[in-house]
């Protein structure tokens, strides 16, 4: 007699997973395998125009090497992506959760409403995002009109009226890069059972103690989902001086080479910094179930 296969729901849990991505899986050794792997090829080479076409001489780790002595570019590129990454991401995740928690609450208009923040996702992408960019439509022209700053600069010391500056102009990018955030946050709030903040309210709970309670726990998970989604955006938008560098290299200058070996240390930076992410995040996720 034939006993049926008993798997644990560990076991159960993890080939689901697998079954979910399989199709990426694929799709990722059958179109981006072979790129990946000709680029890192590439990297390790000079390439120069022949009548056979592309000739390739190695050079080791030049490419490499150059981008860190020769390249003046480079480095204050990578310091100035870093920065707005971390300035924006913040600022995306506190809107699209903010915004999340507001289009949660049942009212007049919220299906609109939530198309409304979605829209901008469709629109402001690609090609379009960044002719939109070039004709100034990510600012917001009140600092600059009617001589405000010079006026705010009475009462606010220059020091501090910059950086608040910076943050309030780049309020309009932050609601663009915020769709797809608040989608999920909407997911995540949608799953919470409402017989917890029924439980939580007999108890004299506050909504603000509800919050940080419920909430916040629950939600834990599609935080880290929005934190590496937005870090990834952040760092592969229209707007990133490192990817129109590398670009620049590539297609205008043909330097080929040194082009893959810029793409390839951008990868790993963009990894280590997922990685503390994802690092910090399954310590504190583990810290509140009580397992660390």
């Amino acid at each position: 007699m034939n006993k049926k296969l008993r798997l644990s729901i560990r076991t159960r849990h993890i080939v689901e997973g697998y079954s979910f991505i399989s199709l990426w899986i694929f799709g990722f050794f059958l179109f981006l395998a072979v790129p990946l792997g000709r680029s890192f090829y590439y990297s390790l080479q000079t390439l120069e125009p022949s009548p056979d076409g592309l000739k390739a001489t190695y050079v080791g780790l030049l490419h490499y090497r150059s981008a860190f002595t020769t390249d003046v570019h480079f480095l204050p590129l990578m310091q100035q992506t870093m920065t707005t990454m971390l300035t924006q991401v913040p600022l995306i995740l506190i809107f699209s959760m903010l915004s999340a928690l507001m289009l949660n609450r049942h009212g007049i208009g919220r299906g609109l409403f939530r198309s409304i923040f979605f829209l901008p996702v469709i629109i402001a992408s690609g090609a379009v995002l960044r002719e939109l960019l070039e004709q100034g439509a990510a600012r917001l022209p009140i600092f600059v009109q009617d001589g405000l700053y010079m006026k705010l600069m009475t009462f606010i010391p220059e020091a501090i009226l910059e950086p608040l500056l910076e943050y309030a102009d780049s309020l309009t990018l932050v609601m663009w890069d915020s769709g797809v955030q608040i989608l999920i946050f909407l997911a995540g709030l949608q799953t919470i059972s409402p017989i917890l903040y029924e439980a939580a309210h007999m108890d004299g709970a506050t909504k603000w103690e509800a919050f940080w309670k419920i909430t916040f726990p629950m939600i834990m998970p599609m935080i880290l989902v929005n934190t590496l989604f937005s870090i990834v955006n952040s760092f592969t938008k229209a707007d990133n001086q490192i990817m129109n560098h590398l670009m620049n290299v590539v297609f205008r200058s043909n330097n080929y080479g040194y082009g893959s070996a810029m793409g390839w240390l951008y990868f790993i930076f963009v990894f280590i910094v997922l990685g503390v992410v994802f690092f910090l995040f399954r310590r504190s996720m583990s810290a509140a179930e009580g397992r660390a």
